[in-house]
């Protein structure tokens, strides 16, 4: 199908849909309550209206509506699994009664990311989140919900395809299943490690200041219990959700379109959701403080989030190659500069695609994509692309898709948060950029450590 050109002008009600997030919640925050659902969908509507009129000439009959169509059986797939996920998890109820301390919130986030390999970065946010705020209660601050999304909800998820959207696309184009650990496994230990080593010098200042204020000791429950799991039927329903996620690649292999596929699994994991919640421990949906407003805030948000970054996609997939992007180090900053504000997904693939087309390669060629497989320079790129866009979604709340969730669910609990820019300037530009920038010139720069790894 051929792709028209997109003018830059398009991606604008993008950036003022981002500015606004970033900008009306300092200033108005009440303003921005009522406001946001209007603005969100407006601004989509815009970019629809010109997909549906410019872009649906006769030279490109049916490019506007497909490409629509597409968007929004992608946005389907995405609040499918982000809000069955998080009814899912709403119905389970975990609490550890102990003393929080710089080692156990450092060994919890720990636990997290190798969580976030299996169940999803989604998956594991959803189920994490809640017990580490009630650890935590009375001491939360800022940078406590910050970290959880730098790590559990996208760093942690690097290694597996499962793990985050971006490699389950890879999976999808012939990258197999443990390829990618094996060959990143060291690069991800180094940059969670570096990440989980600043979180802790933070614990420590955190608690000997608090020491100083008034010192605690850790509580114990009732009857001298201090672990308490609720809701265990809904395990299984959780269960049965990333089995879902994990039928998708048999399913596009045997045949069927990946459309056909998302929203027949989507509608799985709405029923199955559905099912989840009548089926609930009530109790442990109340000791949650369940509610539907942050999933509310999150799929009008993210609708227009969708609409409005179209122009922005379609104009990198038509540009990527124009880039002047010949290095796997120039790949790694390249797909994760974007991958920070865009959907990371879209973004693998278009930056994939790139690399694959500098060496006159297809990633839809099989041959093609084992020959960049097997061949450990071509593989570099494959790697590069794969951790900028995972390891970039920690640069702001729409990053990937949990950022925004663990920010609505902390909030919804009372639990302070960054704003969109303060999030951003005062910690992912300080604290992750150098972080992620010393991982890049050491893996994927000219020493090319990952390939003397091999």
């Amino acid at each position: 199908m051929h792709v028209p050109d997109v003018p830059i002008l398009w991606t604008l009600p993008f950036a003022f849909l981002l500015c606004c997030i970033a900008i009306v919640p300092l200033v108005s925050p009440h303003f921005w309550e009522r406001v946001y659902p209007l603005l969100s969908l407006a601004l989509g509507l815009i970019v629809v209206a010109l997909y549906l009129t410019l872009l649906n000439t006769p030279e490109t009959h049916h490019y506007g509506p497909h490409k629509l169509a597409l968007t929004a059986i992608e946005y389907a797939g995405f609040i499918a699994l982000v809000g069955s996920l998080f009814i899912v998890a709403s119905g389970i109820y975990l609490d550890v009664q102990a003393k929080p301390s710089p080692v156990l919130n450092t060994g919890l986030l720990g636990v997290g990311c190798v969580i976030a390999n299996i169940m999803g970065t989604a998956g594991a946010s959803m189920l994490l989140i809640r017990p580490y705020l009630r650890i935590n209660k009375g001491r939360m601050r800022p940078y406590h919900v910050v970290f959880f999304i730098f790590l559990v909800s996208n760093m942690g998820g690097g290694l597996l395809p499962i793990g985050d959207p971006p490699l389950f696309l890879g999976y999808l184009k012939g990258v197999p299943f443990f390829w990618l650990f094996d060959r990143v496994v060291f690069v991800w230990l180094f940059a969670v490690g570096l990440i989980l080593l600043i979180f802790y010098l933070f614990e420590r200042m955190a608690s000997k200041a608090e020491a100083k204020k008034s010192p605690s000791p850790g509580t114990v429950m009732p009857g001298g219990k201090n672990f308490v799991l609720m809701g265990k039927r809904n395990l299984g329903w959780l269960i049965a959700i990333l089995a879902l996620v994990l039928t998708q690649n048999p399913l596009v292999r045997a045949g069927l379109s990946v459309e056909v596929v998302t929203l027949a699994t989507s509608g799985l994991m709405v029923l199955a959701s559905l099912l989840a919640l009548k089926t609930a421990n009530k109790d442990a949906l109340a000791k949650n403080a369940f509610n539907l407003h942050p999933i509310r805030e999150v799929a009008i948000l993210f609708a227009g989030i969708f609409a409005t970054m179209m122009p922005a996609l379609d104009y990198l997939e038509r540009n990527a190659a124009h880039l002047g992007l010949s290095h796997p180090l120039q790949f790694y900053f390249g797909s994760g500069a974007l991958s920070g504000f865009l959907d990371n997904a879209p973004t693998y693939l278009n930056f994939l695609s790139a690399a694959f087309g500098l060496f006159g390669k297809s990633v839809d060629n099989r041959a093609h994509m084992n020959e960049f497989l097997t061949t450990p320079e071509l593989a570099l790129f494959i790697e590069a692309v794969s951790m900028g866009c995972v390891f970039f979604g920690a640069m702001t709340y729409i990053g990937n898709a949990p950022n925004f969730m663990v920010k609505s669910i902390a909030e919804s609990l009372g639990v302070p948060t960054p704003s969109f820019l303060g999030y951003i300037m005062k910690y992912s530009i300080p604290i992750l950029l150098p972080v992620l920038a010393l991982v890049g010139f050491l893996f994927f720069g000219p020493l090319g450590v990952s390939n003397l790894l091999q």
